[in-house]
């Protein structure tokens, strides 16, 4: 049922052999599933010296051939996605229903990727004196290494080894230990679909480690990361040692502001279907939900509704919508975020405590009534909390909605296309969604302002991220 886990270094899988290791867990039974081998410093120095052999075949391969290469391996994650789906929900918990999703949306992202690459353009610049042409052209950057986390354990690779391969580059990618065995088979349709040695490796291990050994590497030429904002800022202080280019996709605490004129049952189903996907494990899940004074009431009371009849359980069990956290560190951080809510005169009106006895289930919780520099509201939750505020007018909800140093996702509800104009203009956050949480697709830009990000991935800028520009002036 569960994945057969190994490093995966110069197109060879490799387990074992004395090497340290640790087990995975399942997060709804707290049961191990299996025994993941860890990379050892020979292990990173042959995947390095693997991935710049790798890179020299790829960059010469036709991006006609990288293309076919890549969409058989979407091909090949799409005819595995059941299995791949079940290895998902096993390991990180979400229902298979979002398994599924993820798994399927993940092949989109190798797809398209593959198909941009193929278009990955310069341009002519007219020159001064005739006869002289000016051109840029784009070029892959080099051997890359990304560094991916456990709450989406099939897309956040999909970004970085679509982006990476797309554009000519080879990869090291250290995908997370609680969650290995999605982007294991992810690895294994690209192995399967032919790609060359060298051009794609997975390795695992303890973060410090490898993190410090491949950056620090003449080899790499950019560092690609997904997780928190501590760890972001240190990545990128060992990249610059290198003068490596990076792309940050760090933490954010998404503001969803409501508006009068907006439906607000609506507005309310519709934001807490998205705050209590994956449990709230979600680095755009909207997580501060601030609602004009009129209609306040009814977009509480439908929300509390709405996570009342939320099924928690085993991902794997029919009729379940909302499953674990992924590991128990979540559930000692949503009980601290709900214990200094209450000692600060918050209302719980729904969940705030664990959720049985076996796994590390949290349940679905409204709080109203908070203040606003109470922790819930002023550090990301990513857990099933929902903190509810009132909000006067469109210049007081600005300024509350801007006064974190984060800045990644927003939202918006409103029936008013001047005030979605305003409110867009006025959000400081790399992506918003006006009536909508839809707001990241393989073909769109993800990435945040302030301290969650720099850079992107997805869209044509996703892409770009992997090349460096020539000029090529020719008398």
């Amino acid at each position: 049922m569960y994945a057969d886990l190994a490093l995966y270094i110069d197109g060879e899988w490799i387990a074992g052999g004395g090497r340290d290791s640790e087990k995975v867990i399942n997060p709804a039974t707290e049961k191990p599933l299996a025994t993941l081998t860890h990379a050892g410093a020979a292990d990173l120095d042959r995947a390095l010296a693997a991935a710049q052999r790798g890179f020299k075949q790829w960059r010469a391969t036709a991006p006609y051939e990288r293309a076919r290469i890549m969409r058989k391996a979407a091909d090949l994650i799409r005819e595995r996605l059941e299995p791949i789906a079940r290895i998902l929900t096993l390991e990180q918990g979400k229902s298979v229903a979002e398994a599924r999703i993820e798994v399927a949306v993940s092949a989109d992202i190798i797809e398209w990727y593959a198909e941009e690459g193929r278009r990955s353009y310069g341009r002519i610049i007219p020159g001064r004196v005739q006869g002289v042409r000016q051109m840029t052209v784009q070029e892959p950057v080099g051997p890359c290494a990304a560094f991916t986390p456990w709450n989406f354990p099939g897309v956040t690779p999909a970004r970085k080894i679509g982006g990476a391969l797309g554009s000519g580059c080879s990869l090291i990618i250290k995908a997370s230990e609680e969650t290995p065995g999605t982007c294991v088979e992810m690895v294994r349709a690209f192995h399967d679909a032919g790609l060359p040695k060298g051009v794609l490796n997975l390795v695992f291990g303890v973060p410090a480690r490898i993190s410090e050994q491949l950056i620090s590497s003449p080899a790499i030429r950019k560092v690609s990361f997904t997780g928190s904002v501590p760890v972001g800022k240190h990545l990128t202080k060992l990249a610059a040692e290198g003068m490596k280019r990076v792309t940050m996709e760090l933490g954010g605490h998404s503001p969803v502001i409501v508006f009068d004129d907006a439906d607000p049952e609506k507005s309310a189903e519709i934001a807490a279907a998205g705050k209590f996907r994956n449990a709230g494990q979600v680095c755009i899940s909207p997580t501060r939900f601030y609602v004009q004074e009129n209609s306040y009431d009814r977009f509480v009371k439908r929300f509390v509704d709405y996570a009342k009849n939320l099924k928690l359980g085993d991902g794997l069990a029919d009729g379940t919508t909302m499953g674990p956290l992924a590991n128990p560190r979540r559930l000692d951080a949503m009980e601290g975020f709900v214990a200094d809510a209450r000692k600060r005169g918050a209302e719980i009106r729904t969940g705030g405590a664990r959720h049985g006895n076996q796994g590390f289930f949290f349940a679905p919780t409204v709080i109203t009534d908070m203040p606003e520099d109470c922790r819930v509201m002023t550090e990301e939750p990513f857990g099933p909390l929902a903190p509810i505020a009132r909000f006067k007018t469109f210049d007081e909800v600005v300024a509350r909605a801007n006064a974190l140093p984060f800045g990644l996702a927003a939202y918006t509800f409103t029936g008013s296309t001047r005030t979605a104009n305003l409110i867009s203009d006025a959000l400081e956050a790399g992506m918003v969604g006006v009536n909508s949480l839809g707001i990241s697709t393989p073909e769109t830009p993800f990435g945040g302002m302030k301290e969650s990000g720099y850079g992107h991935e997805g869209g044509i800028e996703g892409l770009e991220a992997y090349t460096q520009k020539k000029l090529v002036v020719q008398a």
